[in-house]
């Protein structure tokens, strides 16, 4: 693993587990981005409100780090892997993921973070399906293919 800090990391994980908690104590919602995402696209407008803010706050504080911080932010892109496919692979990829977070109703963010923390037994077993799913993945591509 290329660029890992155990500092950092820690300090990342206790930010969105804040977050989270916050979410959820203020506003009584799970912060599970394709959840929020697909709800932003068809609801009310009173509840639309936070979400969009939720969502303009990912990049924003993206860019954030970019200006406070930025060379933690290019020692992460740097120890980030190139894809080596074109936008129409990538643009299914993205399908994939949508139709994968569909099928299990949550992302990662909703089951992973939020679900684990809730103790969630829909949760559990998602987080079981999609690591195992991922560890299937890159033993294939690394090894299989």
């Amino acid at each position: 693993m290329i660029g890992f800090s155990p500092i950092s990391a820690t300090i990342g994980g206790a930010l969105i587990g804040a977050a989270a908690g916050l979410l959820w104590i203020v506003n009584g919602r799970i912060a599970g981005i394709s959840s929020i995402f697909g709800s932003a696209l068809s609801g009310r407008l009173d509840d639309i409100r936070w979400r969009l803010l939720f969502l303009v706050g990912l990049p924003l504080g993206a860019a954030l780090g970019i200006a406070f911080a930025p060379r933690l932010i290019s020692d992460a892109s740097a120890a980030m892997p190139t894809l080596g496919i074109g936008r129409y692979e990538l643009a299914a990829s993205g399908l994939l993921v949508g139709v994968g977070t569909a099928l299990a109703r949550g992302c990662t963010s909703g089951h992973g973070v939020c679900g684990l923390a809730r103790l969630s037994a829909r949760s559990i077993v998602a987080v079981l399906v999609f690591m195992l799913s991922a560890i299937a993945t890159v033993y294939l591509v690394r090894h299989g293919l």
